[in-house]
């Protein structure tokens, strides 16, 4: 797979609660991680096994209220966003960096109006 999924992000209004349960649930290591780039608690979920890395993110008004988000790794967020447009796609969140030196992010919306995310470790 030439650009792998690298990272998830399960968002809801009760990142406690949240928290609790998938670290009850699956054994998830859940470590407070600061603010998220929308300024809402954050919790990063440590890979295992193989795993990838995710977080656990609190929603706000103005974004839907639970979700679940994928990222897939690219070098170039802005050349794949182009290639996104350019297939029927439309750019939802633009490229922005990550917080604690992580990286950069964006997001589109895909023909069918799912949204993924797009990470590049510059």
């Amino acid at each position: 797979m030439p650009n792998p999924v690298a990272y998830f992000e399960l968002g809801g209004r009760h990142t406690s609660e949240l928290k609790e349960f998938y670290k009850s649930l699956f054994g998830w290591k859940v470590e407070p991680f600061g603010q998220s780039a929308a300024g809402t608690d954050y919790f990063h979920v440590e890979p295992e096994q193989g795993g990838i890395a995710g977080g656990i993110i609190q929603t706000t008004g103005e974004m839907p209220p639970n979700y679940v988000m994928f990222y897939v790794s690219v070098e170039d967020l802005q050349a794949s966003l182009d290639k996104v447009e350019s297939l029927g796609g439309k750019t939802v969140v633009p490229p922005m960096p990550i917080p604690n030196d992580m990286g950069h992010i964006a997001a589109f919306i895909d023909p069918d109006e799912n949204v993924v995310g797009l990470h590049s470790p510059s």
